[in-house]
């Protein structure tokens, strides 16, 4: 399998036309300081066609697993070599969902010298969520970051009726705080 580079894209739903929903799973490689990967969390943000959360509780992440819509959760345990994941029954989302973005940042509250420049490496995986079959992998999404402490690592979105995923990797110096301001939420 190819990994999907910076800005590059898949037709989930047009390649794999029976996918009904996607693990999104996020591997990285902190080194040896066990606080740096310690304080990483994973944010899942499900956005309106103008790209905003369409409301407080379509913020997933670890102080609240599931989207209220029920088509979003965390896994409070990943499976395999990724530290977290996000699972998504794709018929479940609800229609003014436009798009569905993935975000790692530092759960901390002032974080002093870290920064994602110190990660080895970023990758994320989707599989199946009815077979766990692997539908693809992203180059290292940590490569080219440095002050940031947050990062779009990528999205699920919706065009002409189809799913497709894009690989990101944009990163925010400005952390949650740019992050929240950008998706109107309170995090």
């Amino acid at each position: 399998m190819t990994p999907l580079r910076k800005g590059a894209n898949v037709a989930l739903t047009k390649e794999i036309p029976d996918l009904s929903g996607v693990v999104v799973g996020v591997d990285w490689d902190a080194g040896p300081e066990r606080s740096l990967s310690d304080n990483l969390a994973l944010l899942t943000i499900l956005c309106d066609s103008s790209g905003k959360a369409l409301s407080q509780e379509h913020v997933v992440y670890f102080n609240q697993l599931v989207s209220s819509d029920l088509s979003t959760a965390q896994l409070e345990t990943a499976m395999g070599d990724d530290d977290e994941q996000v699972e998504i029954e794709l018929g479940g989302v609800p229609p003014e969902v436009d798009s569905i973005v993935f975000v790692l940042y530092f759960n901390e509250g002032g974080t002093g010298r870290r920064t994602l420049g110190q990660l080895r490496h970023c990758v994320v995986h989707l599989t199946r969520l009815d077979t766990g079959a692997p539908i693809l992998q992203t180059v290292d999404l940590a490569d080219g970051l440095n002050a940031e402490t947050a990062v779009r690592l990528g999205q699920i979105y919706r065009r002409a009726g189809d799913w497709k995923f894009k690989a990101l990797g944009l990163g925010y110096s400005s952390g949650l705080t740019g992050l929240a301001k950008d998706f109107g939420v309170q995090l």
